[in-house]
């Protein structure tokens, strides 16, 4: 195994070379589905098992580095097609509920404000069907927000710009232990303190497991197909980067843009596909969903709380940074960290076959748990 003595002359002071690109952008998106309030740049590649060693020494955050995304398998991309087939239905029942939420709880403007990139492709989403059906224009916006260091305020106040505070709506995929929606509440008490602008720090998703959404269509740990890919499913836009040692005042967070993908990106097929079965399923939707209840937010936290203690005293685990539940969180795992073992629910479950894949093909261990409340849960390998 490497050492962090050996890895930081190489790693730590390697000096960022900037694409500077005019900003804001859309990623491989229609010009009006979405402006990334990001910073387009080149960064230096972090391989997985050197980039951990940094994360887990201390000496570098992982917002700081990116291990390069390499194209996924034809074998790979016919699972995310498989779960097209399987959940893409789902996802659009799931689509109009939120939706409906967001016009009954935003009675004054929608401002749509995905968190990269999870929450993109469902901004880009909510954003088609809330004028489509809802009879609500609004806005896009797709900015980053990071563990420990918080949301872009440089964003914030670009948005802030031509929309009113009221307005603004929080959205990402799904929630794992509730850690961003907290880093969203902490962000936004910070940036009222330092701006003065209150902005209401609610959470809005398709799957809330923890219950620490605001809103929320389900509950469920199910396949969001979108969760399988990264960049080729999320408008060829990494994951966000930000280095305070160089990012300058004003500037929004940083990310890759993965324009040598262009021919395998499936951004825009994901988007059409996903709005033609809104279309189909649209004659029968009755409306009123409320989607998940205060009541069952609380249960759902009690969930998440037992699952942690438990597989903190099963795997000796010392922080719970190293749990990731369900199935997105598992899948970043598996795609983007080292990963020590993969529980399952069920072995067969045909919403974690790209998992089941994912975790033979890296030889990472598969522990069977019938009794797991999600479908998955990832353990990210701790370096000693």
């Amino acid at each position: 195994m490497h050492t962090i003595k050996g890895l930081l002359p190489r790693v730590l002071f390697h000096t960022l070379a900037y694409d500077y690109m005019t900003i804001p952008f859309t990623g491989s998106y229609y010009a009006d589905d979405v402006q990334f309030l990001l910073k387009p740049m080149a960064i230096p590649d972090t391989p997985v098992a050197i980039k951990e060693a940094l994360i887990q020494s201390g000496a570098k955050h992982y917002s700081e580095m990116l291990s390069h995304e390499s194209l996924p398998s034809e074998q790979y991309v016919s699972l995310f097609h498989q779960a097209m087939t399987l959940n893409q239905q789902c996802m659009a029942g799931h689509l109009l509920v939120l939706a409906e939420r967001i016009v009954a709880t935003r009675p004054h403007g929608v401002t749509l404000v995905s968190l990269a990139r999870a929450g993109t492709p469902v901004g880009v989403l909510l954003k088609h069907i809330l004028k489509r059906y809802f009879n609500t224009e609004a806005s896009h916006y797709s900015i980053s927000i990071v563990r420990d260091v918080g949301i872009d305020q440089n964003a914030l106040r670009h948005i802030l710009k031509n929309h009113a505070p009221e307005t603004l709506v929080f959205v990402d995929g799904w929630t794992g232990k509730g850690v961003i929606a907290r880093q969203l509440e902490d962000s936004l008490e910070a940036f009222s303190g330092s701006d003065g602008v209150a902005i209401p720090a609610e959470l809005y998703v398709l799957a809330d497991l923890s219950g620490s959404a605001a809103v929320a269509a389900v509950a469920d740990d199910y396949l969001i197909p979108s969760c399988i890919l990264n960049a080729t499913v999320s408008g060829l836009v990494s994951r966000s980067i930000y280095d305070p040692a160089t990012a300058a005042p004003g500037d929004f967070h940083g990310c890759v843009y993965y324009r040598q993908f262009e021919q395998q990106d499936l951004s825009r097929y994901f988007i059409d596909t996903l709005l033609a079965c809104v279309d189909f399923i649209w004659p029968d939707y009755s409306g009123g969903a409320m989607g998940v209840s205060a009541a069952e937010r609380l249960r759902l936290q009690q969930v998440s709380h037992v699952l942690l203690r438990w597989v903190s005293k099963c795997y000796a685990i010392k922080q719970t940074h190293y749990i990731k539940p369900g199935i997105g969180e598992a899948t970043r795992v598996l795609l983007r960290r080292e990963a020590r073992v993969l529980l399952l629910q069920d072995l067969d479950c045909e919403a974690t076959l790209h998992l089941r894949w994912l975790a033979e093909s890296r030889s990472i261990p598969i522990d069977i748990f019938t009794d797991l409340p999600y479908r998955a849960v990832a353990l990210i390998k701790e370096i000693h």
